[in-house]
């Protein structure tokens, strides 16, 4: 049965069921990937290079050697990130090329997403100096949750038409971030009342780290039970095993890709603008610590502030998507992320307000620009390469951005100071925004052979 064969109500259901892997994942994502663990792992890395974890007032300034090479303990965790991107840049096409030879998708969302959910689990183990055991369980929580994407993404366009692509997208954010702060707001408990309940920060910060891999292993559960497989269509045909297979569709569609310039234009505009929001997500928790002086609790507090507005903000923006169209409202919102970056290098040390004021900036901004970049991108996939575009923009995707990361490591490195080096951002904006200014909707969903909206 083919989608436009299926009643709304049939695709209601199977979308129901599709949002709450954003509200799994998102556990991850918020309490893990943006706020407790750079922090921490900064900190046991700072305590395997100086003895004790930096502070505002006597930084680390003693460095590590990973490999031969020099690194500062503060860049550690973003040297992390770029490695995993480099390696996901190899995985995740394969990933998507099987994924869309394969019949069972629901099957390798799970075993993605409960492979990604054992690494966060085991970060309850990091203890003490051996940053080597975080930094590792970091690479591969981040691969997994690439890879489960990946999937994930693909699947939007099997369970949605084209008009509906936008108000599912940004549903499935919006929950995402919803469940994400519900999970933060009991680990801010945790950790705020830590030394009263006889846990200490480090063990509660832990324990916090267990729930969250607990709760995205637990509600994949859901689309694991409720998405129904399809028969993969427009399949490449190639000879061998599953994974020759793969590799023989990659290459096909890489050397097609030529005959799709808007899908490629905004593949790289994506890669642009896509980083600097990672990097920002990605570092705000260390640039609140080590740079402007907050406890944990607080940049906890902030970030949940962050995931509450971000929920209003996906909603927000795709109801204005619907009116102006996905590419229009995407652009308005890099200038806004543009204000962000440039308000943050700025900004006074331990001002709370105007912290939170910043917070609030970056949650209406957040989660609308990335639900309608997935909406939007999945107009311009030719029929049967979903996986296989998606993966390719998952190398861009939350936590696995390479460049933005990889940039802002080695600005704070040379200056020694996380402020011109949250400001180098504003390039990855600007150049996003004019690269996607290139981009011709309705001949890119044209080029593609997909049916064009009624707002785009």
């Amino acid at each position: 049965m083919s989608l436009t064969d299926q009643s709304p109500a049939t695709r209601r259901k199977e979308q129901r069921a599709w949002y709450w892997y954003d509200w799994a994942n998102s556990a991850y994502v918020t309490t893990i990937a943006t706020v407790l663990f750079a922090p921490y792992l900064t900190s046991v890395a700072e305590t395997a290079a100086c003895g004790a974890p930096g502070t505002l007032e006597t930084p680390c300034r003693t460095d590590l050697t990973v490999l031969g090479l020099t690194v500062s303990p503060g860049s550690l965790v973003f040297y992390v990130v770029t490695v995993a991107t480099i390696v996901s840049a190899l995985v995740l096409p394969v990933v998507g090329a099987a994924a869309d030879r394969s019949a069972r998708k629901t099957q390798l969302l799970g075993r993605f997403a409960w492979a990604g959910s054992a690494c966060a689990a085991l970060m309850f183990l990091v203890t003490g100096d051996n940053w080597q055991l975080g930094a590792l369980l970091l690479l591969g929580a981040n691969i997994a949750l690439g890879s489960s994407l990946v999937v994930y993404d693909a699947i939007l366009c099997e369970i949605s038409t084209p008009d509906e692509r936008d108000r599912v997208s940004s549903r499935g954010w919006a929950l995402g971030y919803l469940g994400g702060g519900l999970l933060l707001a009991i680990n801010l408990g945790l950790v705020t009342f830590a030394d009263a309940l006889g846990l200490g920060t480090g063990l509660a910060v832990r324990i916090s780290l267990l729930s969250a891999a607990a709760w995205w292993a637990g509600f994949t559960l859901i689309p694991y039970l409720g998405l129904r497989n399809r028969t993969p269509v427009a399949v490449v045909p190639e000879q061998g095993s599953l994974v020759r297979q793969s590799f023989g569709q990659l290459a096909a569609t890489l050397r097609d890709m030529r005959r799709y310039p808007m899908t490629l234009t905004f593949l790289l505009a994506y890669l642009f603008y896509n980083d600097g929001i990672q990097t920002v997500i990605g570092a705000a928790s260390v640039y609140g610590e080590k740079q402007l002086g907050f406890e944990t609790n607080v940049l906890i507090a902030t970030i949940l502030l962050v995931q509450f507005v971000a929920f209003g903000g996906a909603l927000l923006f795709g109801a204005v998507a619907a009116r102006y169209g996905s590419r229009r409202v995407i652009l308005a919102g890099l200038g806004i992320w543009m204000l962000v970056v440039t308000v943050g290098m700025v900004i006074p040390a331990r001002q709370l307000g105007a912290f939170l004021a910043l917070a609030v900036g970056i949650g209406l901004v957040m989660g609308g620009t990335q639900a309608l970049s997935r909406s939007f991108f999945s107009l311009l996939i030719p029929r049967g390469r979903e996986a296989e575009y998606f993966s390719l923009y998952q190398a861009a995707e939350r936590g696995t951005s390479w460049l933005g990361m990889l940039t802002f490591g080695l600005v704070h490195q040379l200056a020694d100071s996380y402020r011109p080096a949250i400001f180098a951002l504003v390039v990855f904006f600007a150049v996003g925004a004019v690269l996607l200014w290139r981009v011709d909707p309705e001949r890119g969903i044209r080029e593609a052979g997909n049916e064009v909206p009624a707002v785009v």
